[in-house]
Formats: C-alpha cells, sequence, structure tokens
C-alpha cells in the first residue's frame, strides 16, 4: 500500500508542476518523458549498485579537492576561519568563488570550457531533450555548487535572454555544492545523500519543463565565447583582473543578501508569535508540507515529523535538520532515513533566494534582475517540487 502511495505521490508532484505552469501548452512532454525514465534508472542504479554511489564519490571528490585547494588562498589570508570544526557560511560556501570564478573564466579565455560545454552539452541535449547550456549546466552544478555554477557561467548569462535566465534560476535553487559532500555524510546516511546529488540534477530540468518551459531556437542555442559579438578580446592579465574583482564583488553581494532574507525571514517570524506562541513560518509550512510528506509513502506518524523537519528545513537550512534529526536517524525505517535524506540534500530554503538574486545582482542586468525578483515564488515552488520528486523517486527502491 504505501509503495502505491509513493507512487501517486510522485505524481501528484509533477501534476503540482503542471498546475503551475506559466506556459503549459509549451511543456515539451517527450524530453519530460525521456527524463522521468532517466530519473528512475539513476535511482535504480544509485540504490541498487554501490558501483554508481563510487562514481558519484569520485566526481565529488574531484571538486572537493579544487575547493580545498580554495581554502589555501582563504587561509593565508584568514588563517583562523579554515580547518576548524565547522567552518562559517561565508568560508565554506562563498570564498571560494575567488578561486572557482577566475579559474573557469580562464578556462574560457582560452576556449576550453567553451568547447567542453558545447560537444558535451550536446550530448547531454540529446539524452535530456533540453538546450546544450541548460544540459551542461545541470552538470556543473551537481559537482560546483548552485553559486559557484552561476558565477563561472557570467559570460553566458549575460548572452541569454531573461527567460532562460529565469530557467537556469529555478534550477539553481536545488542543487548542492560538492565541498559540502563530506560534511553532510557525516551527519547523515551516505548512500543516500550522494543518490541524491545526481537525482537533483535531473529533477531540476523536469521541474523546470513544467514551470517554466522555454522556446529555444537552434539560432540561440549557441555557446558563449570570449571576444565574440564585436567586443575586442583584452589582454589576458587584464581579463584576470577583472574577474577576480568580480568574484569579489559577487561573494560580497551574496552575503548581503543572504543575511537580508534570513532577517527578513526572522522578523516575520517574530511579528507570527507576537499573534500566537505556535504560529511561526516553520509550523506553518509543516502543516502545508504533511500531505506532501504523507504521499513519499510514510505512515502517519512518520509523515508528522518527517513534515516538521521539512518546514523547519524551509525556513532556516539542511544543517540545522540534519543536526537535529541525524543522531537518531538509525531508529527510523530505511525508507524514512532515504526520503528524509534525499530530501534535505539541496539547498532548497528562503536564504538560498538571497544567494541567487544575489549572484544574478552581479551577474546580469537590470531588465533579468526585475524577472528573476518577480518570480521569486516559482524559485522556491521549484526547490522544493525538486526535492520533493527526489526524495519520492529514491524511496520507490528503499524499504
Amino acid at each position: 500500500m504505501f509503495f502505491i502511495v509513493n507512487v501517486i505521490g510522485i505524481l501528484v508532484f509533477l501534476g503540482v508542476g503542471i498546475l503551475f505552469s506559466k506556459r503549459r501548452k509549451h511543456i515539451y512532454w517527450r524530453a519530460i518523458g525521456s527524463l522521468i525514465i532517466l530519473n528512475l534508472v539513476v535511482a535504480w542504479f544509485l540504490t541498487s549498485f554501490p558501483i554508481g554511489r563510487e562514481c558519484v564519490k569520485a566526481a565529488a571528490a574531484g571538486f572537493v579537492w579544487l575547493v580545498d585547494v580554495a581554502y589555501k588562498g582563504i587561509e593565508f589570508a584568514f588563517p583562523d576561519w579554515v580547518h576548524v570544526k565547522q567552518m562559517n557560511f561565508f568560508t565554506s560556501a562563498l570564498l571560494p568563488i575567488l578561486l572557482v570564478v577566475p579559474m573557469f573564466d580562464i578556462l574560457t579565455y582560452i576556449g576550453v570550457l567553451p568547447f567542453i560545454i558545447k560537444w558535451i552539452g550536446k550530448a547531454l541535449a540529446f539524452i535530456t531533450r533540453e538546450p546544450k547550456f541548460e544540459s551542461f549546466f545541470a552538470i556543473e552544478m551537481m559537482f560546483l555548487g548552485n553559486t559557484e555554477a552561476l558565477a563561472v557561467s557570467s559570460l553566458q548569462l549575460k548572452q541569454m535572454k531573461a527567460d532562460r535566465c529565469l530557467t537556469i534560476a529555478m534550477m539553481s535553487m536545488s542543487c548542492i555544492t560538492a565541498a559540502m559532500v563530506g560534511i553532510y555524510t557525516k551527519m547523515m546516511p551516505p548512500e543516500y545523500i550522494l543518490t541524491a546529488i545526481p537525482l537533483n540534477v535531473i529533477n531540476a530540468l523536469i521541474v523546470t519543463g513544467l514551470l517554466h518551459p522555454v522556446d529555444v531556437s537552434e539560432e540561440e542555442d549557441t555557446v558563449a565565447t570570449v571576444g565574440e559579438g564585436g567586443n575586442e578580446r583584452q589582454p589576458f592579465f587584464s581579463f584576470l583582473g577583472n574577474s577576480i574583482l568580480g568574484a569579489g564583488k559577487l561573494v560580497l553581494i551574496i552575503c548581503a543578501n543572504v543575511i537580508a532574507f534570513v532577517a527578513l525571514a526572522a522578523l516575520i517570524d517574530k511579528l507570527l508569535v507576537l499573534l500566537h506562541p505556535m504560529l511561526t513560518l516553520e509550523n506553518i509550512l509543516g502543516v502545508i508540507m504533511f500531505p506532501f510528506a504523507w504521499l513519499m509513502g510514510l505512515d502517519v506518524s512518520e509523515a508528522f515529523k518527517m513534515s516538521q523537519y521539512m518546514g523547519l528545513k524551509l525556513v532556516t537550512n539542511e544543517f540545522v535538520v540534519m543536526l537535529d534529526v541525524g543522531p537518531n536517524i538509525a531508529d527510523y525505517t530505511a525508507h524514512f532515513q532515504a526520503v528524509m535524506t534525499v530530501f534535505v540534500t539541496s539547498f532548497a530554503n528562503f536564504s538560498t533566494l538571497g544567494m541567487i538574486i544575489g549572484a544574478f545582482k552581479g551577474l546580469v542586468d537590470d531588465n533579468k534582475n526585475d524577472l528573476i525578483s518577480r518570480n521569486v515564488g516559482y524559485m522556491l515552488l521549484s526547490g522544493i517540487l525538486v526535492s520533493l520528486m527526489s526524495a519520492g523517486i529514491c524511496g520507490l527502491f528503499i524499504w
């Protein structure tokens, strides 16, 4: 019975995406069908065969190594900020951008990254039926994380139309940063953490394909390169200096937006508590999420517990939930462990809204920023649906 409820739940999650679609008539059903089949195959492979998880783990380890290299520069400037028991958000998530962005900009400058995006994007686009850049961005985001992937894609984002930028913003609400994988696996069952990473990527393509389908012509489906469009190619060190300066500005903009969004959420909580002690954003969202938790094949008591953690995660972040549930997660059923772990392994929360909006503020023009800011609700809905889809699909194979 619970398996059937789980299957119905996935259909309901897809139905919500269709119901709230901005362009229902433009949904490319062939692409959605292909991605759902791919999703099921990947979930089955990762949950049933250890080699699948080892492949994801090995790939993620390469990007963790890259972030560790970034910490060398951070350590030189701020020796007390790294190699501590728990690094703060600014050090772990934002400062590595100062290495990652210039490195990928150099690869763009010499033509390596556009070449990779073009050909890997073509291969992925053949499988996913999505445009080349969106397909590549999904993979890029799986390993680099959302803000880092946005930062290294600045040239492409500047040349894309606003609608496609909104699609990228919605996709960015779901994935985690590879640098955090090691920390997560110490707090929650590692096999489900590693399963969540590729599932989030595929589901980001599915959900945005339902909520905000965009028609991209063959002429638009191009890969940006330095010096095109009549712009003069800068000398290398001038280009590198601008890249580093841009990365620094981006870090500050993202940080400011995160602080503001989290503080505003806390202010709303304080005001709600004045009306009633139990009236908080966490509790309100927990009540709203209860039916969706039950639809993942959980009994009523587990669904109630799950919905509370969902509300907590949306208002705070995944770390808070992992610290709370992690020490006792072995006491729950295998199915609960799977869906809980996969659901919280994402950045879908209010603070991520601040990160994404902040990133775009530092990367694109006001026209694109205004469109993204008008669709904050769709961005949050996208992140939640991706988490629900990933958890529900993983849950099909774990009982």
